[in-house]
């Protein structure tokens, strides 16, 4: 089995290595962001993507949506302290194939293992919220929210896993007019960051 590692701790990442390479399992590489995943992916092709959610420049949760779309056989594992409903929602909806704890270490292999032979894993403190979150749909209208048609286009292409400088291509913007958009939509639809504009986006679909 062949599995890249992305985390922005350097300790968890050395930590990570040694305890996968200890069970035989061969890690093919290592980075620490979205980027970095998405990199990574197109070069290495892992059985399986490791990946933290919450990195500086891009989040796991936009590469993972970034590559499952160029390639739908992509099996990405995430590993995170964090079991906000939100994050499992957006692990779900981009087709990841489990979200488990760090604090339950002990269980990382086995998941792994598991997800390389077509499970899908998601720990005992997640899985319970599952039914839950996909009841949990309210869609709102963006129009009350002052969402422009400009706006909702550039919310899309995040939640399509896009980096602002690939965003700025595709609506024939600069990037750092893409960056006071999104900046304008976070204010106006309350969220704190990409990655809850991308769970927002997949709950509110028009």
């Amino acid at each position: 089995m062949r599995v890249a590692i992305i985390d922005d701790d350097d300790i968890v990442r050395s930590s990570l290595k040694t305890i996968l390479e200890a069970s035989g399992i061969d890690v093919c590489g290592l980075g620490s962001n979205g980027v970095d995943a998405i990199e990574i992916y197109r070069n290495t092709r892992p059985d399986i993507l490791l990946s933290d959610i919450r990195m500086e420049e891009m989040t796991g949760i936009e590469a993972a949506t970034a590559i499952i779309k160029e390639f739908p056989e992509a099996k990405i594992l995430f590993l995170t302290t964090f079991s906000d409903d939100e994050y499992v929602a957006c692990a779900l909806q981009c087709n990841a194939k489990g979200y488990i704890l760090k604090q339950d270490f002990q269980g990382i292999v086995p998941a792994l293992q598991a997800v390389y032979s077509g499970q899908s894993v998601f720990g005992g403190e997640i899985i319970h919220k599952i039914p839950n979150i996909q009841a949990d749909v309210k869609p709102e209208d963006y129009e009350e929210r002052n969402i422009t048609d400009k706006e909702y286009e550039i919310i899309k292409l995040v939640a399509e896993g896009m980096s602002n400088k690939e965003i700025a291509a595709n609506v024939y913007l600069s990037e750092g007019t893409v960056r006071n958009y999104l900046s304008n939509i976070l204010e106006k639809l309350q969220v704190r960051d990409r990655t809850q504009l991308v769970v927002y986006y997949y709950k509110n679909k028009r």
